[in-house]
């Protein structure tokens, strides 16, 4: 048998065999409950059954599993990570917030055999250079260098095998692995969550459609002297294997220690865009993670990357949002109950107390709208507060309905932002970002 390349691992292609890995996830989070409640009971300590679902070994065991089944089980965790924050165990959230970015490449072996499939044997011969190193290893695929014989510089995304088969199975059986380990809090309903996270997969694993984004973001974006996005090479690409231009840049942790007015240009060029991406474009790149951005330090511009998680939003429904913005921009509760009704947060049935907690709720969440001169994102807490009241919400048995899921994805594009704008202590005048949409 050939030995496997460090740091490599086999991505398991049929559902047979990535079934197989989720029975021995199971049994070994088991295995390690019974050795946990052993040593305790030896010690003379009565161990909580929380003690034993949580221990560094059976959370270990559970993100290893998902990094290297990559796919839907992968991004399962890197949802929650992201959506559910501090509503889950910190030992869980921890080890979770890893799969971000963390993920196991494929060996060479597997690689040639995907791309052999995909091109014909012989593709070699479009390239002048293919690195088998892969640059990045995330979710769904790797990307590779290659240079072509024009001499352009190439990135090529390869996706990993039996992932698109695997998408609905996967969330299915990690949302029922989570649930009988007891590694997600009782009565948390992540039911919608994963259905929604279902169609974005199917969505995302589809790379001629990602290279249509890509290529209506470059042509959207084209003359801007803040923005760089890839060319799509869509002769070249299938829906397992998407080839763009190669961009330079630096990732956004390494700008942490960058000087304040650059930290504060950055994302105030971001959150200009998420604005034009809403009320302009009426298509927004909805993925929030880090890695999707880069930063050329010489031409200062930002290089957009992945667009697989795009959405197109109808005009009545940016306009509706919109709405909502200026009204809390106000402070005008009345017509922050309106707006949220048009937009769908509630129904003309909801309970009046239900009503006056979500209306706090988006009142809080325009802060920085109201803010005059420049946010601090560092020096606040309103991610915290805004946790807070929703548990508040949350907690009342009585509240039922949640937003539509294009609303959700705004919500996760935002709170992203708000969360690279405080990891780079960066001060925005957010209200001056949103003037030009006031009429």
């Amino acid at each position: 048998m050939k030995p496997r390349e460090p740091g490599s691992s086999s991505v398991p292609g049929s559902r047979l065999s990535r079934l197989i890995r989720f029975g021995s996830l199971a049994s070994g989070v088991a295995s390690g409950m019974l050795a946990e409640g052993a040593r305790q009971l030896a010690q003379g300590k009565r161990p909580a059954l929380s003690d034993l679902l949580l221990t560094p070994g059976n959370v270990q065991r559970v993100a290893n599993q998902l990094s290297q089944l990559r796919g839907a089980a992968m991004k399962v965790g890197q949802l929650l990570s992201m959506d559910a924050g501090d509503l889950l165990p910190r030992e869980l959230s921890d080890i979770l917030s890893r799969l971000r970015s963390d993920a196991h490449p494929m060996p060479m072996s597997q690689l040639v055999a995907v791309l052999n499939e995909s091109w014909g044997k012989g593709w070699e011969g479009r390239f002048e250079r293919f690195s088998f190193t892969p640059l990045a290893a995330a979710s769904i695929g790797q990307v590779h260098a290659a240079q072509g014989k024009d001499g352009q510089r190439l990135a090529i995304k390869v996706q990993y095998p039996g992932v698109r088969e695997s998408i609905s199975s996967d969330v299915d059986n990690v949302a029922t692995l989570l649930s009988i380990s007891g590694l997600l809090p009782k009565g948390m309903d992540v039911a919608p969550l994963l259905e929604e996270a279902k169609r974005q997969l199917q969505d995302e694993a589809d790379y001629l459609k990602e290279a249509e984004h890509l290529r209506h973001f470059h042509q959207l974006l084209a003359d801007s002297p803040d923005f760089l996005v890839p060319r799509a090479y869509t002769e070249f690409s299938s829906p397992t294997i998407l080839v763009m231009s190669f961009v330079d840049g630096v990732a956004m942790e390494s700008l942490e220690h960058a000087p304040q007015a650059e930290r504060d240009r950055i994302i105030a060029l971001l959150f200009g865009l998420l604005m034009r991406e809403v009320f302009e474009f009426q298509c927004v790149q909805t993925d929030p993670n880090f890695a999707n951005y880069r930063y050329q330090r010489d031409t200062g511009r930002m290089v957009l990357l992945d667009f697989g998680a795009t959405r197109r939003y109808a005009r009545n429904s940016t306009e509706a949002f919109r709405r909502l913005l200026i009204a809390g921009l106000r402070e005008d509760r009345a017509a922050i109950t309106d707006a949220a009704l048009a937009v769908g947060y509630f129904q003309p049935e909801t309970l009046p107390r239900h009503r006056a907690l979500l209306t706090d709720l988006i009142a809080q969440a325009c802060e920085p709208l109201r803010h005059q001169g420049a946010y601090d994102f560092a020096a606040s807490d309103l991610a915290v507060r805004l946790r807070d009241a929703g548990w508040k919400l949350g907690a009342d048995r009585d509240f039922w309905g949640t937003p539509p899921v294009e609303v959700l994805f705004l919500h996760r594009k935002m709170g992203g932002l708000y969360l690279l704008a405080a990891k780079l202590k960066a001060r925005v005048n957010v209200r001056s970002l949103f003037e030009p949409y006031l009429v």
